[in-house]
């Protein structure tokens, strides 16, 4: 193993200080229909501005997470805090072909400027051209970012993404994976992206969680920049693939670098 990498488990590792003020928290959450548990007493706290990926098998209750932080399941009873300005990027990018591309954007905004504020969001995206187009004339990776712009438009404190990338081609992902750092960067929002690729996930990520029967099974932080992860970070995904597949024993496992996060 390459000198600059240590694993820690659970019962060493030093406990990392948490703002007083985390952006999303969840404490004890549960989550049954009918006499199946999908989550079970989960904890998670993500910070203003973290760019999370979780990871997990089908089933392991993803999507159920993911719809409770969207506001799309409710949390009644529940200690679930969570921004009212959040937005969730699908893997469909969920257009409307009857309505043009700037319309598609503005879906749901009310107030003056509707179309110029739009025509920005499109222009973040590399867009601005496509503003009168219709939906069926784009491309996969064009439509994943009206997507985008959709959800950035409104100017979210959370960014939910749910495998927004899995449909397109490599090189399409790839250009996907540098715009949403980007805008990331530029809008300062914290992300939550579900994901099934360990790669995509270690490219993007400040903080990566596994998911598995409804409880985080594994953490861990990367520090070092992005960027210069490929050949530091074998370790670390050979132990993702590891829990995925049922390889490693559950706990928070935290693996430091010696970088600053950034990049």
């Amino acid at each position: 193993m390459d000198a600059r990498l240590q694993f820690l488990d659970h019962a060493s590792a030093m406990p990392l200080a948490a703002p007083a003020d985390p952006i999303v928290r969840l404490s004890h959450f549960t989550r049954r229909f009918g006499d199946v548990t999908v989550i079970d007493g989960l904890d998670l706290a993500i910070q203003p501005g973290e760019f999370v990926a979780l990871l997990g098998r089908s089933g392991s209750g993803k999507t159920t997470l993911l719809r409770t932080l969207a506001g799309l399941d409710s949390a009644e009873g529940q200690d679930v805090a969570v921004p009212a300005a959040r937005a969730v990027v699908f893997q469909d990018a969920r257009l409307l072909p009857w309505k043009k591309v700037w319309r598609n954007v503005a879906l749901g905004l009310k107030g003056t400027g509707i179309r110029s504020r739009a025509q920005h969001a499109l222009k973040e995206v590399g867009l601005g051209h496509r503003l009168d187009a219709w939906p069926l004339t784009l491309s996969g990776g064009e439509a994943q970012r009206v997507a985008l712009a959709r959800a950035l438009v409104r100017e979210p404190q959370l960014l939910l993404l749910d495998e927004p990338f899995a449909a397109l081609d490599a090189l399409t992902r790839l250009r996907m994976h540098e715009l949403v750092l980007a805008l990331w960067r530029a809008h300062g929002c914290a992300v939550l992206m579900v994901t099934h690729d360990v790669d995509e996930a270690v490219a993007l990520a400040d903080r990566i969680l596994v998911l598995d029967g409804g409880r985080i099974a594994a953490q861990e932080r990367i520090t070092i920049p992005r960027g210069s992860r490929a050949e530091l970070t074998v370790p670390l995904k050979e132990k993702l693939l590891g829990i995925l597949g049922g390889g490693e024993p559950r706990g928070d496992q935290v693996i430091p670098f010696p970088y600053a996060v950034g990049a």
